[in-house]
Order: C-alpha cells, then structure tokens, then sequence
C-alpha cells in the first residue's frame, strides 16, 4: 500500500493495516485460491498498461477513496508481482458528486485495473451509499440540536468502513461494539431484575466503562437518571412523549431516540429537544451510489 494511501486512510481514522486486512479478505473471495482472473489473463497482455476513471453514475456523497485505492494497489501486489499502480484521488470523501463526475484516476498495468475494479467499486459504492442516506437525515435534521447516530447493525467484517462513510456523511458513531460501552437494554433489565439494578451490577463491574440505559416510559427515564445514567436510548416514544422526556430528565443525561424512525419524521423528533437519533438503517438498508470504472480509450 502507498505512502499516499495510507496517509489518506490515516487522515480518515482508519487503521491502514485493518483495512488491508478487509481489502485482501474481499480480493482473494474474488480471486480464488489461486489468485487468478481468468478472463484478464486471457485477453490482455501482461505488458499492456493503461488509465482508468472511477466516474460517479449518480448524484450523492463520496466516501471511502482511499478505501478503493488500496483496493486497486493491493490487487497489484497480489497479482502481478507487485507492479505499481498509481492512484490519483479527485474528489475528497464527504463531499457531493454529481452524475458523471470523476472520483479518481487509476493508471497500471491493464490486468490489474479490471482485477481490482469490483473489488474497489463494491467498497466505495456501499460506503458512499451510507454516506449519502447518512447526509439525507443530517439535512433533514438541520436547525436542530440533534445529531443522526449509526447502530451495531452493520455487515459483518465491514463496521469500522461503515462507520466511517457515517461520519462522512455528517452523521456521528455510537458504540463501535460490545466492549466500549455498556447499554443496558429491555432483556438486561428483565433479565437483573430492573434497570437500578442492572445500572448497579454494570458500574460495579466495569466502574470505567460508559453506560447507557434503554428506557420506554417517562417512569423509566427518571429512574434511570436517578439511578445515575447520563445517556438514556427514548424507545419508540411519541414526539410528545419524548418532549415530556426532556423536560424531565433536562441536562441531566444525553438523549437519544430510538426504534422505528423514518426520514419524513427526522425534523419533528429533532425538535422535541433530544440530542440524538439512531438510525440503524444507515447501515443495514442505505442503497449503494452507483459509481463505475472507466477505462479511457483515447
């Protein structure tokens, strides 16, 4: 991987050697075994060298470039002995490209442009589709204090480049797993006995670690507030009921809204005063941005 590449990747928050370890993963799913794209190999010769367009087919936000050059540079290392491939990014991730725009520019040996072309349009393409829907509710939330948050609900093996294409997109990451932070939901409640309790057993084990309780009645919100949470998850309340919330709970905790929001309701429950809304469709759901390989023939 270049310097360049991953300086860029560096500058986006993402661990260069992660990332070569999802673009290697996803390359040899598509190479086989034997590290070979058969109908390349047949019909280009070795020798042959060549320059590309990454070129946007639709309007949207980009993200993940840097992303899609280690694609193409590390498809180089694995199939053609390392030859060079080099990776002019145009556009800069998080912003709006239209229809026909030039994202990047590919120059290599012919073989491994058209080799590495899948792999690095599936990973620019689902990133910059969950970018563009993360932008489409950070829009829609504009004038208000609250934030759009992304969820656990990602494809598996790609959370931290889905996260990212969140933060592109204008949205913020809640938890990035498991072990950051505690979240005491309804079948932890059940399950300890009530939220105090739950609440109780989790700083009694992890004193450090962050907590947030899901709450689903105003009894609930101020139980959880006085048991000490200063993160409460407001599950599919009302715009009214999540007003009174607020009013409530006041400065005390960060509010988030949670379960069964949609785009068309983003700007009423961002004026209920809270000061999140977590989406998890910004990761299982958003439709990829169409954005295709060019090679140029002049």
């Amino acid at each position: 991987m270049s310097a360049e590449t991953r300086r860029g990747l560096a500058e986006a928050g993402l661990a260069p050697e992660q990332v070569c370890r999802i673009v290697q993963n996803a390359l040899v799913e598509d190479l086989g075994p034997e590290l070979l794209d058969v109908t390349s190999v047949a019909t280009i010769p070795a020798e042959q060298t060549d320059t590309a367009d990454v070129v946007a087919r639709a309007d949207g936000v980009v993200a993940g470039l840097a992303v899609a050059a280690a694609a193409f540079e590390l498809a180089g290392a694995l199939t053609a002995g390392g030859r060079t491939v080099e990776v002019s990014v145009v556009a800069r991730d998080g912003a709006r490209v239209a229809r026909g725009d030039v994202l990047a520019t590919v120059t290599g040996p012919t073989r491994v442009l058209l080799t590495g072309e899948r792999t690095a349009l599936n990973l620019l393409s689902r990133m910059s589709g969950v970018a563009t829907h993360t932008r489409a509710w950070a829009d829609a939330l504009a004038g208000s204090k609250a934030m759009v948050l992304d969820t656990r609900k990602t494809t598996p093996g790609l959370r931290v480049l889905e996260k990212y294409a969140v933060r592109a997109g204008g949205g913020t990451n809640k938890r990035m797993g498991l072990h950051d932070v505690a979240m005491i939901k309804d079948n932890h409640k059940y399950a300890a006995g009530g939220i105090t309790a739950a609440y109780r057993r989790v700083r009694a084990a992890f004193p450090e670690v962050p907590v947030q309780v899901e709450v689903d009645t105003l009894d609930e919100a101020v139980e959880a507030v006085e048991a000490g949470a200063r993160f409460l998850l407001l599950d599919n309340m009302s715009p009214q009921l999540l007003t009174d919330v607020v009013t409530a709970v006041g400065d005390r905790a960060e509010l988030e809204a949670t379960g069964g929001l949609t785009l068309a309701d983003a700007a009423a429950v961002g004026a209920t005063g809270v000061d999140f809304l977590s989406v998890g469709a910004l990761t299982h759901s958003s439709p990829i941005l169409d954005i295709a390989l060019d090679l140029r023939t002049d």
